[in-house]
């Protein structure tokens, strides 16, 4: 197993100039690369690499390290949304438990209250012991559950769903009774069977955000299917499949544009269109189309803000 060596800032700036990076101050670069850290930097070279795998003449360390910041923008913007969408659907779910079968926890974390699905009932009893975990080890370190527990001992779901991770709750849809799925999936107007999709894909995305991985060029295992935008848009397609927004970042787009509200869709565009057109002052060496085709954007993505929100029921034929 080959064994990597400690190199200093000094030798860091020599690898990337042995590369061909164009690096006019070694101090500001080395203040970067100690505070950013050079193998995260790195981990942006591919963009601007040539079939050498050196870098494309006249790039510069400045370029670099702009495409860096606006995938951190990007990934704080999208991180936002994502936040906002989880938040929804806990209160949202909560809601719908709740009025249905109760607000005590050994009333709603019945396993009769979830699907009779024989080859779901190890998952729903798995979800249910790890809801009353998180009960057991979160009930007196957040305030609000430690509340409920004090003075009624009970905490009812939507107080318990502030402890809950995306993901939990992701998984808890998934295991609900059909009606109890339909009434929830309504409420977005969008199908079942895409919210039962969407949702591990999103909580995915927001571990990613939340951990700081490359985001802009990030590709998910599944891919979406078909929708209205990707029609309404003119997408290319390739032996029959869409070229763009299947695993891409702008799949997660669209999945954004069907669970976010008319504004804050708006605004997530609007800021997504701001770092992008910061990003494209700061290219030299490459186009922010070769940017936008690792993300998956077709050239006019801005269009989607656009389309009606009643067409988002619509089947793509």
């Amino acid at each position: 197993m080959v064994t990597k060596e400690f190199k200093t800032l000094n030798e860091q700036i020599d690898i990337l100039k042995e590369k061909g990076l164009t690096i006019k101050d070694d101090e500001y670069t080395k203040q970067i690369l100690l505070r950013e850290n050079y193998f995260f930097l790195n981990g942006y070279r591919h963009l601007f690499l040539s079939e050498k795998d050196k870098f494309i003449p006249g790039t510069r360390f400045e370029e670099l390290y702009s495409l860096f910041l606006f995938d951190r923008s990007l990934r704080n913007i999208v991180f936002k949304y994502l936040l906002v969408i989880e938040n929804n659907l806990k209160s949202i779910t909560s809601y719908v438990l709740s009025k249905k079968y109760g607000i005590k926890e050994k009333d709603y974390l019945r396993n009769k209250n979830f699907t009779g699905d024989p080859l779901k009932q190890k998952q729903v009893s798995d979800l249910i012991s790890k809801m009353k975990r998180q009960i057991r080890v979160n009930g007196a370190q957040h305030s609000a559950t430690l509340h409920y527990q004090s003075n009624y001992g009970y905490i009812p779901l939507w107080i318990l769903v502030k402890v809950l991770s995306f993901g939990i709750v992701s998984e808890l849809y998934s295991i609900l009774k059909a009606e109890d799925q339909k009434e929830i999936a309504n409420i977005y107007n969008i199908d079942v069977e895409e919210l039962i999709d969407y949702l591990p894909v999103l909580a995915n995305y927001r571990n990613l955000c939340a951990h700081e991985d490359i985001l802009f060029e990030n590709r998910t295992q599944k891919s979406i299917n078909p929708t209205i935008y990707h029609k309404l848009l003119k997408i290319k397609k390739e032996d029959e499949e869409y070229t763009q927004g299947k695993n891409d970042l702008f799949a997660l787009v669209i999945m954004l544009k069907q669970l976010l509200s008319k504004e804050d869709f708006k605004n997530l565009i609007y800021e997504i269109d701001h770092v992008i057109e910061t990003l494209n002052y700061n290219l030299v060496s490459i186009k922010l189309s070769e940017v936008l085709k690792r993300m998956g954007f077709p050239n006019n993505w801005k269009d989607i803000v656009n389309i009606e929100r009643s067409k988002e029921h619509e089947k793509e034929e």
